[in-house]
């Protein structure tokens, strides 16, 4: 290490053969609470933030469940009676095309409605558990996007612009916020565990923000849940003495490269990732050891099932890591593609029976699991999708993309639930009262972090972005 000392290797070289992965290099606290960090690099759990940085705050943190394909609204939430009884006839869309077909004729659901709870909210059999927690739900019946199309879909619901390199949601709340600890993340994402959804990890990225605020992903089913959080086992040259030996150097030519230059966001999220890893390797195996949860916990996640014990696991964890001082965590149901997902062209009735079969019993436990554990005091349940179904069908038997309405619904703190916001036409084809955008989504949730979204800006190439671009309105209809 002597010899390292005398040389003179550049700094990110340094950091890659130092490394053998993010366990490889463990900074000590000293170094960013020093002030050795670049500005904006969020090292320190914000616990003076809990109550907003423009209003008090009725949330402290946030779940959002992401339906990755473009979940179906008027085979789920979205009743319409004129829909059933006019099945079969040709629809006056003046549609010539669809994004990937030509529109059928109208298709009601082929499953049954209900309402329920006291509110009388309907809701089809294909979500038999969720259909019994919404009097605690807040849905907003009338979402539009201003894409059909998966990739800018996704990243609209995501970032609020169709197009990629804008910063997601999770990365300004980390960003405005920070973590309310010191060793986790501020901004995790689960990902389905059989693969990454569209736009891969474009959809969690910090964008023109500081890196350290993109989404950290963690897969609480595979078995390296976190990758390069330890060195690999032949890395058998990384000992305790060599990593303090190897900190202290580090230390010195950080120290040295601050003096030089100011602002590289990307070595300096590098740093902070070291940091966070060594706390890491400490705190994440407790929060991924589910084996002192107890029995009706486990079921009620539907981690005895099959077909709900990956999606009801990934839950279970997102409580887990809200629970241990994490800010913003974003689950994903789906992959990229046509199948597996919520993408219903071919047969909506056996595909998306398969899919909310693996989500429903699990979503709808998560929201009993943060009633009874009293977080519903301080957390925000999130439920959405990128955009809807066409309310024709697609060849016999599926349903093509809709940006012109889909369904989202919030429970938790600051919600008023058992209510709906918005309508859908009488087909459910496009939003006609109340439509809300992505943009009134998220200026809804940073008002309940108590942020006003029109005063959270960041300065990129001359202009101040925000989440919500140049749109947005708070929904006042759905908060208690």
């Amino acid at each position: 290490m002597n010899g390292l000392v005398r040389s003179n290797i550049p700094r990110r070289e340094f950091l890659w053969r130092f490394g053998g992965g993010l366990g490889g290099v463990a900074l000590t606290q000293l170094l960013g609470q020093s002030g050795l960090l670049a500005d904006g690099i969020a090292t320190k759990a914000r616990t003076d933030l809990n109550g907003g940085i423009h209003h008090r705050a009725k949330v402290k943190r946030v779940i959002q469940l992401f339906m990755n394909g473009g979940a179906s609204q008027c085979d789920t939430f979205d009743y319409k009676p004129e829909l059933i009884k006019r099945s079969g006839e040709k629809g006056d869309s003046g549609l010539a095309a669809t994004v990937t077909g030509v529109p059928g004729n109208l298709m009601k659901s082929p499953w049954d409605w209900k309402q329920h709870g006291q509110c009388g909210r309907w809701v089809s059999s294909v979500f038999p558990h969720i259909a019994g927690c919404v009097d605690d739900l807040a849905f907003l019946m009338a979402m539009a996007s201003k894409s059909n199309v998966h990739g800018p879909g996704v990243y609209m619901q995501n970032t609020g612009f169709v197009t990629p390199g804008f910063p997601c949601m999770g990365a300004w709340v980390s960003y405005a916020l920070g973590s309310l600890t010191e060793n986790l993340p501020a901004f995790v994402v689960i990902p389905d565990s059989r693969g990454l959804p569209y736009n891969s990890k474009g959809s969690f990225s910090s964008g023109f923000l500081p890196v350290a605020h993109q989404g950290v992903i963690i897969k609480p089913t595979a078995p390296i849940p976190i990758a390069d959080l330890y060195p690999p086992e032949s890395a058998k040259f990384i000992t305790k003495a060599s990593e303090e030996e190897g900190l202290a150097l580090l230390s010195r030519m950080n120290r040295d490269h601050l003096a030089r230059s100011e602002g590289d966001s990307r070595l300096d999220a590098r740093v902070a990732s070291y940091e966070l890893a060594a706390k890491m390797q400490l705190s994440a195996p407790e929060v991924l050891d589910i084996s002192g949860e107890s029995e009706a916990t486990r079921k009620l996640y539907g981690l005895d099932e099959k077909a709900t014990e990956d999606f009801g696991r990934n839950c279970l964890t997102a409580r887990r890591l809200l629970e241990r001082g994490v800010r913003f965590v974003q689950v994903w149901s789906g992959t990229a593609g046509a199948t597996g997902n919520w993408d219903n062209h071919g047969d909506v009735g056996k595909e998306l029976e398969f899919i909310a079969g693996r989500t429903d019993k699990c979503a709808a436990g998560l929201v009993k699991d943060l009633k009874a554990r009293g977080m519903f005091e301080d957390t925000l349940l999130i439920w959405t999708t990128e955009f809807g179904r066409m309310p024709f069908s697609q060849g016999s038997k599926g349903r093509d993309h809709n940006g012109g309405t889909f369904v989202s619904w919030l429970a938790g703190a600051g919600i008023k639930g058992g209510v709906a916001y918005g309508e859908s036409d009488e087909w459910s084809w496009k939003a006609s009262v109340n439509r809300t955008y992505c943009y009134d989504l998220h200026a809804t949730i940073l008002h309940l972090l108590g942020i006003d979204h029109e005063k959270l800006t960041f300065r990129n190439n001359g202009s101040n972005r925000r989440l919500t671009d140049v749109h947005g309105e708070v929904i006042h209809d759905v908060l208690a």
